[in-house]
């Protein structure tokens, strides 16, 4: 009798283990469950701002590691709806050159992107490297993003909370 019982047991096992099968799990999610990371990122076309005004910039320390004084334009600060933080950078070197960027941060993958770079009479010039790039430590899109941007690598909520942290010399949430 005990080997019936055993028998009906076995085979109550196989039709459980029968039954969780067919679920097919694939990792941690049932087929068919979302994987919020798996989503594919998609960048928006970033539309080029009006060139930089003067009354408009906004300086920041860039580190003591540079003579050059870094300034944002306010007015072309922007939170896109994919995440990405778009600014005019306006940089003025101990030798008196200008150069102007139009650029995007990417503050979860840490990576940086020039749309374009500003020309002497005032128009944009596209830029032929339209990949994305590591920031580079110690650089300014370094301190743009950890200071001012990027707080915790968790993107400013609005453009008036980036503007707001340029002036005061840094995002309060990243001390």
């Amino acid at each position: 009798m005990h080997e019936g019982k055993a028998f009906l047991l076995g085979a109550g096992l196989l039709v459980l283990a029968g039954q969780a099968a067919g679920q097919q799990f694939y990792g941690d999610k049932k087929y068919g469950e979302f994987y919020e990371e798996d989503k594919k990122w998609t960048e928006l076309e970033a539309k080029l701002p009006d060139y930089p005004k003067e009354q408009n910039l906004i300086e920041f320390n860039a580190g003591a590691a540079t003579s050059n004084r870094y300034y944002v334009d306010g007015s072309t600060l922007s939170i896109g709806g994919d995440g990405v933080v778009r600014y005019v950078v306006v940089v003025r070197t101990h030798g008196g050159a200008i150069n102007v960027n139009f650029e995007g941060i990417r503050c979860g993958a840490k990576e940086r992107k020039l749309y374009a770079f500003g020309r002497s009479d005032s128009t944009w010039g596209k830029s032929r490297t339209q990949e994305w790039q590591s920031i580079r430590p110690g650089s300014y899109q370094a301190v743009l993003s950890k200071e001012y941007f990027c707080p915790g690598t968790i993107v400013i909520n609005k453009t008036e909370e980036g503007v707001d942290a340029l002036r005061r010399g840094g995002h309060p949430e990243s001390r």
